[in-house]
């Protein structure tokens, strides 16, 4: 859950690891480093953001370095916690991403054979290992080493002794971009795009020894060859573009990144056997979870399916029967709790399917087949259009399997969305920016998109937020409601809509402040709520899509108010690349 950057070619090292790191920030940004080479190791880090980072920090010498952005895992964030991380004499430096699981074991030995750490950290167990296997040649050190540690692992590492950049992988992702006499490695190719489109993905196992003149792959000392391919997206999608947060540009990207996501999925490229599936079970975790529980409630309905959602987390320790299929759903493609899921069905003969956002990322390698949901990079730590991009593929799996192919969705889901940019929701954040605890209240397949909507506003706003189905909150939860604790809640049209509608007045009639999201036309819910944030989609699938939206915006205007940094919300990275 960290980022690592390096550099090798004609350029000064230093300020493209520091940009680089800039673009990698949304993956840990608790303390940053780089060391750079050139006769000797120069190294910098130091705890807070590299944002923050001033210009004479990027005069370290030399054309060949290494970068990291940190997301603690092991020991607090500081100065000496940050990485790089050397050996007792300095000669070799270090960046890793991912969790070396039997750290405190080889700390013990190498501390017996007399070798000093500086840090609470399991990575330093790396360059001390590294040194101690050394007998000149880092490549071969580095092919020995792996067969000591146990767990995750994307390593970067360059010595005293050579003009080397070495790469090493094992269930984390590391990326290598391909210059014209300089190349890249990255966490992902967002720091890539300013240099370069060519890029190859690493995989479990490989030792990439980069050089100025080019690099060579191995699997242990055998060498391997990888394809290179061509990236699409160009170097502005990683830029605001005039707005003040990633997050809004990324919610106003959603009317194009839904089109595209419902066309990803064909009548043609839908794996054939989920049509003679008699079940299906979905793992996934965060956002993702919630997509899956939507995908639940509207596929059992419409196509007669019985679907199971399972936290990714949960489902490797689960020892219930597994179904015919299993979908794994990840943004990044890089969860590892996922990744487990899809890995379980794997051993266990069970067809797997993977949606995810990144080409040739863990999960599509693990998969049987996988779906891309093309949305683009996204750079905020909240999701927004990789959900709704989620939401794309999955309604349109169920039109697909229901053989019920929803033209209306099809044509008017980006529409929906910018009907709702058009929305004034003032008066919804403002009582919400005022509260520290929020109910999220739902219905049907609409709790699971509440779920995500509280989500969305613990995650940037801070304030304490749960959701209920809204049959379910007076079963305990009516304890805490009170004029300080204001209820969101999806109130359409519907079969459920009578007793929602008798919930919410059981609420109000406790004098909770009622945030209600419904139909324009609905003039006993208007005069029921606070504020009443008026929807006119009659489709489902239309309805859920803006109602995620709003939430969205919601979330992300009442952070605003508050002064968060939305983008990079406090103990919170990107992607989850541990257990």
């Amino acid at each position: 859950m960290c980022g690592i950057v390096g550099y090798i070619g004609f350029r000064p090292a230093a300020p493209v690891l520091f940009e680089g790191l800039k673009q990698l920030e949304y993956r840990g940004y608790d303390s940053y480093g780089i060391a750079t080479h050139s006769n000797e190791i120069f190294i910098h880090k130091k705890k807070g953001k590299v944002s923050e980072f001033s210009p004479d920090e990027t005069t370290l010498p030399g054309t060949c370095g290494i970068g990291h952005t940190r997301w603690a895992t092991h020991g607090i964030p500081s100065d000496l916690n940050a990485h790089p991380h050397t050996d007792c004499n300095e000669q070799i430096a270090v960046v890793h991403n991912g969790i070396i699981e039997n750290y405190a074991h080889l700390k013990r030995e190498l501390r017996a054979k007399g070798h000093t750490f500086r840090s609470e950290t399991d990575t330093e167990v790396i360059p001390h290992l590294l040194e101690d296997l050394n007998e000149g040649d880092l490549l071969k050190a580095i092919q020995k080493m792996v067969n000591y540690l146990e767990g995750s692992y994307a390593v970067l590492a360059i010595s005293n002794d050579c003009n080397r950049l070495i790469a090493v992988k094992n269930r984390s992702p590391l990326v290598l971009g391909i210059g014209d006499g300089e190349f890249f490695a990255a966490s992902d190719i967002t720091p890539l795009l300013e240099y370069t489109n060519r890029v190859l993905y690493l995989e479990d196992g490989d030792i990439a020894e980069i050089s100025v003149d080019g690099y060579e792959i191995y699997q242990g000392s055998t060498q391997v060859s990888r394809r290179v391919h061509e990236i699409q997206w160009a170097p502005e999608t990683v830029q605001k573009g005039g707005f003040p947060h990633f997050m809004l540009k990324e919610i106003y990207e959603q009317p194009e990144v839904i089109n595209r996501a419902i066309h990803s999925l064909t009548p043609d490229s839908i794996p054939r056997f989920l049509y003679d599936a008699k079940s299906m079970t979905v793992v996934a975790c965060g956002s993702s979870y919630h997509a899956g529980l939507i995908f639940r409630y509207l596929a059992e309905s419409a196509c007669g399916i019985p679907v199971r959602v399972e936290f990714g987390s949960e489902f490797k320790y689960n020892s219930v029967p597994l179904t015919d299929v299993i979908i794994g759903i990840s943004q990044s493609g890089e969860t590892a709790d996922t990744l487990s899921a899809i890995h379980k069905g794997n051993c266990s003969n069970v067809q797997t399917v993977a949606i995810t956002n990144v080409l040739n990322s863990s999960i599509t390698r693990y998969a049987d087949n996988t779906i891309l949901m093309q949305a683009g990079p996204e750079i905020s730590v909240a999701a927004t259009k990789s959900f709704t991009a989620q939401l794309g593929v999955l309604l349109q799996m169920i039109s697909l399997l229901s053989g019920q192919v929803s033209d209306e969705f099809l044509s008017h889901a980006g529409v929906s969305i910018d009907k709702v940019f058009l929305l004034n929701l003032d008066d919804a954040v403002s009582l919400c920016a005022k509260a520290e605890h929020i109910f999220f209240v739902g219905r049907g397949p609409f709790y699971p998109v509440m779920m995500e909507g509280a989500l969305k506003m613990k995650e940037i706003s801070y304030i304490h937020a749960e959701s209920y189905a809204a049959g379910e909150i007076k079963h305990g939860p009516f304890s805490l409601l009170s004029p300080e604790t204001p209820v969101i809640a999806t109130c359409l049209p519907g079969p459920a809509y009578a007793v929602m509608l008798g919930n919410l007045k059981e609420m109000k009639a406790r004098g909770t402040p009622i945030i209600a999201i419904g139909s324009e036309e609905d003039t006993e819910l208007s005069e029921l709520a606070d504020v009443l944030i008026p929807l006119e989609e009659k489709h489902i699938f239309l309805e859920i899509v803006a109602v995620t939206v709003i939430l969205q915006l919601l979330a992300y205007h009442t952070a605003a108010l508050l002064g968060r940094e939305i983008d990079k919300p406090r103990n919170l990275a990107k992607s989850v690349t541990v257990e």
